[in-house]
């Protein structure tokens, strides 16, 4: 039977930190997904138009 490794630094997994090795991985993963290193992929696109204020041309 295999090892199951640390995601973060690839050490076994010990059960009270499971899928992490110690409490240090647990809080660097969590930092990484609150600082957007990882992003859940969706299928809308991210567009740069500006902060949604719209100025009407005067005709």
């Amino acid at each position: 039977m295999a090892t199951k490794a640390c995601p973060i630094c690839k050490r076994p997994v010990v059960v009270a930190h499971a899928p992490f090795c110690s409490d240090r991985c647990r809080k660097v993963d969590l930092h990484r997904w609150m600082s957007e290193v990882y992003a859940v992929p969706t299928a809308e696109q991210v567009t740069d138009e500006g902060d949604g204020d719209r100025v009407d041309e005067e005709s």
